[in-house]
């Protein structure tokens, strides 16, 4: 594996432990797509921190836990607003 894939795999990792980031945050925050987030945490990781892996897949099990509850409150507020408008 490349170095610079095994720098950014590792800043990503960190970066989603120290923020409780979601993918998409962590994607964006690092101009790369999900996708590539994804992998990096889930398997490349493993071949190169296995200890930080474990601890970014805890962050990422709980986003996934959290996810409906954050769809939920985004479509409050976006009614929300619409009532406002009006």
């Amino acid at each position: 594996m490349k170095v610079y894939i095994e720098e950014r795999t590792v800043a990503l990792a960190e970066y989603i432990i120290d923020n409780k980031a979601t993918v998409r945050e962590t994607a964006k925050k690092f101009g790369i797509s999900k996708s590539t987030v994804h992998k990096d945490v889930t398997e490349r990781l493993l071949k190169i921190n296995p200890n930080l892996a474990e601890n970014a897949k805890m962050i990422l099990e709980e986003n996934k836990a959290e996810r409906h509850i954050r769809g939920g409150l985004a479509t409050k507020k976006k009614y929300k607003k619409e009532r406002k408008e009006k």
